[in-house]
């Protein structure tokens, strides 16, 4: 029988009730609804209200035709007319075929893919058009209800869309907008009834946890299809800054969980048996939980958090938890006193004693110096002063002193307070040239293995004698070949199986690295890794530079600030079919899915790759990251991550629900080890044809192209930043191609890159770009959310000008670009000089406080301890600084790496050949 749809009235819909099979009529305008069929013209012949159903929904892909072909699809006579766009003046040029997704059309794809004229690329900044962007439409020789009708027969369908709206764009004719990178991840949109409750906080924020998909595919072979790696980005422990959502801590000291898969009680569970039990709507089993328990945790815990800390007791230690103890060992060669770096150590750990964590007066201390011997420090309770022990046995490292190495902070602060004033000045005429660092950091080990801890070293050179000895292995030779990787692993083994023994040992193990020259990063970076620690290198180091003494101070000062997680375990549980099967980050795996942390920093990020392992049937999965630690003050938690997410079968969501922030910060983990363990050129090769096999899956599946050629390059408009952030991993230091990079400046690039948190990683890879001279007025006061910040520019040099003041900056370093025709009003209002300075001074003008506003805001907007160098560099300037510079720019071609024209061309070429 016919839809009683094409016989409504205009203002009329009909929808098919399962209940009691038949349809329902609903009024649009009043909402009115009734099951009889309403009727305009009295002589039609009344439709009946029963009918047949609409057809059953089915899963199928939505496929894509080009714009002459709509014709025929609808049924129209013409074409909208084109609307102006990224067009040319001059002579008309030929129009590619558009792309048309069936089953969009109520979200106005047809109108915007047939207004859409294709021509000639206007410069970067202008508003670029989506192929099939969300506007509202206008259809020529349609009424409104025809094309309500029209829209209802395609519903019937199943061509509406409940899931992830998908819009596609033409890579080609759209460049990178910045202020992209800053909107939030596609939206997770659960099944109804999954949640106990609607608060928006059920969810972990995705600073907290978020998925590279956040709709899961039912199977692996559609996972495999989307070619879309499937993984999750942590920092289960960011910081909280002013005005962020504090994490609920829940003293109720038992904690609901199921016995049988482990996972701890959260907002996607039902209540059942009056509260006695619990189902886990996403696997569909039983578990009886504590009553107790489930009613001190429900509101907090179970229905208005996704992150939540829970206070635990005595059944969750192994012993009772340990006081925080901070070793120190401090390079007193002649290297590390003539550069500053004692000086500006011990006075930065004396101004930051205070701010230590030690509310519980329960944190201790320990100070051991070391050249080509060790310097151990007695300090008696009671006493002011301190006494000097001398250890030159370095093949053979033992304690001086059973007892007064260790002090309590507290009870030893003026002993402590006193030999950090004077250390600088004893070994002042130090002219000992060497590093026994491996003894060093065997003695700290011994010092503190009955408790556990922080090892903090802070070395000016190669290590180079005693256990862990380094040879100076860099060769130009290598640099720039298969060859250059080697230099990117551990030339000795001390560090990985001493790093193993600290993690045993709940030892944690953070590396400041200050040498000007040679000091192999990449073998040092190794304690760090495995100690779930952080490593911080400041090349050429130079205490006479002001910048380099306050980044330096800085760092170390926030490092000191730090709350830390002690004797932490972290485990990720997921929905059945689901596993964890790869780990990325600073930590040591204990077992199959264990990973050891002895002291857990704030704001360090992990990125875990996920497996599917048979077909997933429940509607909705849940990942669940838990860290059992012990805080800083004495306290045994658990701090639980909880993010559900809804599956799918259908091919569109999962493109639509990809999240390109994760993804980005995924693939450069996997970039990095596949550098260490393979090559840096097979590493590259990786990351260009993962993004050829999304672009290719793409295009096979949701457009008409199919496998052919095709003039466009579609993708998703939810991934559009992806290839210009794969275009910034090839173009970091730590990926880039180049025989000119020094294997330290490499290797801790890749620190960073698996260290740092999305928030950090992004403008790393694709720095931020103001214009200063040009910025609005209100940039750089105060508005409601602070700062107001100048709106970022794409990476590409055409955007600088001669006579500009820019700022380019990727969290670590700054950069002042004054263009060689500089106004000499702006140089006289930045600087105070008729010429510019390497400093930045404040004077008393309006442009310089907002100048220097929008540069303090910089620093201090992004979490984490790094403090970005400022570089004053002039357009005609210094030319390695200059090139350093515009090396930010990575939209611009440099040495042999691609433009982000070129890039875009080579992987248009790449899936038009690859017949896949």
């Amino acid at each position: 029988m016919a839809s009683p749809v094409q016989h409504l009235p205009p203002g009329w819909n009909a929808e098919w009730d399962a209940t009691h099979q038949r349809y329902l009529f609903i009024e649009t305008t009043t909402g009115h609804t009734q099951w009889e069929p309403p009727i305009a013209d009295p002589e039609a012949p009344p439709p009946s209200g029963g009918g047949s159903p609409p057809p059953a929904p089915h899963g199928g892909k939505r496929r894509q035709y080009a714009a002459g072909q709509t014709q025929a699809y609808y049924g129209g006579d013409s074409l909208a007319a084109a609307a102006p766009g990224y067009t040319n003046a001059g002579a008309a040029q030929p129009q590619p075929a558009q792309l048309f997704t069936p089953g969009l059309v109520a979200e106005s794809q047809f109108q915007q893919q047939q207004t859409v004229a294709s021509g000639q690329q206007q410069y970067y900044g202008e508003q670029p058009e989506y192929i099939n962007a969300p506007q509202q439409p206008t259809y020529p020789h349609q009424s409104p209800a025809q094309m309500g009708a029209l829209a209802d027969q395609f519903g019937q369908m199943n061509m509406g869309h409940k899931g992830p709206r998908l819009f596609t764009t033409n890579l080609l004719t759209s460049p990178p907008e910045p202020r992209e990178l800053f909107t939030p991840p596609p939206e997770i949109i659960l099944p109804p009834g999954s949640c106990l409750s609607p608060s928006p906080l059920a969810n972990a924020d995705a600073s907290y946890q978020r998925s590279t998909l956040n709709a899961i595919p039912t199977t692996n072979a559609l996972l495999n299809k989307s070619k879309i790696p499937l993984g999750l980005v942590l920092t289960p422990y960011r910081s909280v800054k002013e005005g962020d959502e504090q994490v609920p801590l829940v003293t109720d000291t038992v904690i609901a969980r199921c016995r049988r898969c482990r996972t701890y009680i959260n907002p996607y569970v039902q209540f059942i048996d009056g509260g006695n039990r619990y189902v886990k709507v996403h696997l569909y089993t039983r578990h009886l939980i504590d009553f107790v328990s489930k009613m001190a945790l429900l509101y907090v815990f179970a229905v208005e958090r996704g992150p939540t800390t829970v206070r635990l007791g005595p059944k969750y230690m192994v012993r009772p938890p340990q006081p925080a103890l901070y070793v120190f060992l401090i390079d007193v060669s002649h290297n590390a006193v003539q550069t500053g770096m004692v000086a500006t150590a011990t006075r930065t750990i004396l101004e930051n004693l205070d701010r230590i964590p030690d509310e519980n007066g329960r944190t201790k201390v320990a100070l051991i110096a070391f050249d080509t011997s060790l310097y151990f420090f007695s300090m008696p309770p009671g006493t002011t002063e301190s006494s000097m022990l001398v250890v030159s046995d370095i093949d053979d490292v033992f304690l001086p002193k059973p007892t007064d190495l260790l002090i309590n902070l507290a009870e030893g602060r003026q002993a402590l307070e006193s030999l950090l004033g004077r250390l600088s000045d004893m070994f002042q005429d130090n002219h000992t040239v060497g590093s026994a660092l491996g003894p060093a950091l065997q003695a700290g080990f011994q010092l503190m293995t009955p408790i556990g801890g922080k090892i903090i070293a802070l070395t000016a050179s190669l290590p180079s004698i005693g256990a862990g000895s380094l040879k100076n292995r860099e060769d130009p030779k290598l640099l720039g070949t298969a060859k250059e990787s080697g230099l990117l692993q551990a030339a000795s083994p001390f560090y990985k199986t001493f790093a193993i023994e600290c993690s045993r040992a709940q030892v944690c193990v953070d590396m400041f690295l200050f040498s000007s020259s040679y000091q192999d990063v990449a073998s040092l970076a190794y304690l760090p890794h495995y100690t779930a620690g952080q490593t911080y290198f400041y090349p050429a180091f130079n205490a006479s530079r002001t910048e380099d003494a306050i980044k330096f101070a800085h760092e170390f000062g926030e490092v000191l600030a730090q709350p830390i997680m002690l004797e932490a375990v972290m485990r990720v549980r997921a929905s059945k079919n689901l596993r964890m099967s790869s780990f990325h980050g600073n930590f040591f795996v204990r077992s199959t899915d264990l990973l050891a942390m002895p002291a857990v920093p704030q704001d360090l990020s992990y990125a875990i790759e996920i497996q599917i392992e048979d077909t997933i049937t429940a509607p909705f999965v849940v990942f669940q990251t838990a860290i059992l630690h012990t805080t800083c003050y004495g306290e045994r938690r658990i701090r639980v991550v909880t993010t559900a997410l809804p599956t799918t079968s259908n091919l569109t969501e999962i493109f639509a629900s990809a999240d390109q922030i994760a993804l980005a910060t995924l693939l450069a983990n996997k970039a990095v080890e596949r550098s260490i363990t393979h090559k840096l050129e097979d590493s590259r090769d990786a990351l260009f044809n993962k993004m050829v096999e999304i672009l290719s899956a793409y295009k096979a599946s949701m457009t008409a192209a199919g496998a052919g050629a095709s003039a466009q390059l579609a993708i998703s408009e939810n991934l559009k930043m992806l290839p210009v952030m794969l275009l910034g991993i090839l173009k970091n230091v730590g990926i880039r191609q180049s025989s000119q990079i020094p294997p330290d400046l490499r290797a801790y690039a890749q620190a960073l890159l698996t260290s740092m948190p999305s928030q950090l990683l992004i403008p790393y890879i694709y720095p931020t770009f103001y214009s200063l001279h040009t910025m609005p007025p209100e940039c750089g006061t105060v508005g409601e959310q602070g700062i107001i910040m100048p709106p970022p520019l794409p990476l590409t040099s055409e955007k600088l000008e001669r006579h500009g003041l820019f700022l380019i900056e990727d969290g670590q370093t700054i950069f002042l670009w004054v263009g060689r025709d500089a106004v000499p009003q702006l140089i006289l209002d930045v600087f105070n000089l008729p010429n510019y300075e390497t400093t930045l001074p404040v004077l008393d003008n309006p442009f310089s406080q907002r100048v220097n506003a929008v540069i303090q805001k910089t620093r201090e907007m992004r979490r984490g301890p790094y403090y970005p160098h400022l570089y004053v560099v002039k357009e005609d300037g210094e030319p390695a600084l200059r090139l350093w510079a515009l090396s930010c720019l990575i939209q611009d071609r440099a040495d042999v790496l691609p433009s982000y024209q070129q890039f875009i061309s080579q992987l248009k070429d790449k899936v038009n050949g690859s017949g896949y």
